[in-house]
């Protein structure tokens, strides 16, 4: 199950942050996803070290906790996508699916003539589109 979702700007700046659970457990996943930025910029300035190509946004797992595991994306305009999940064995394909499909829904929130670039995404439009991606997740990783 998806508990967090999260777009960074390319200053480190948080764009959108919703999390799918209790408001306990907000900050705890704020502080997880503010982490998973320095794992991010590891992988990004040193692309040898993780085995990835240069033209991969894919990132994969940043990093397993305890009770979640951290995935992360990375746009050419160097904004990132960062999803925190409690299921302990996700296909690595659902997740290329679900930040494709949440890459879309950005560049449609960011596209509109009057989204600020830098600043928070505030579209009622776009929380909508996160919530019916990330419920849509749920029920394509379970059958």
């Amino acid at each position: 199950m998806i508990v967090c979702v999260a777009v960074v700007g390319h200053q480190n700046n948080p764009l959108y942050i919703q999390s799918f659970t209790e408001a306990d457990d907000a900050l705890k996943l704020h502080h997880i996803v503010h982490c998973s930025l320095d794992v991010v910029d590891e992988r990004v300035n040193n692309p040898k070290k993780s085995g990835s190509t240069l033209n991969e946004t894919f990132l994969g797992l940043l990093y397993p906790t305890e009770n979640y595991k951290v995935y992360g994306y990375l746009t050419n305009t160097k904004v990132k996508f960062i999803l925190v999940t409690t299921d302990l064995d996700v296909r690595d394909a659902d997740v290329r699916n679900f930040f494709r499909r949440f890459h879309a829904a950005y560049v449609d929130a960011v596209s509109n003539p009057f989204h600020v670039p830098g600043k928070k995404i505030t579209s009622r439009t776009f929380a909508e589109r996160v919530s019916n991606i990330v419920k849509s997740f749920g029920l394509s990783s379970a059958g």
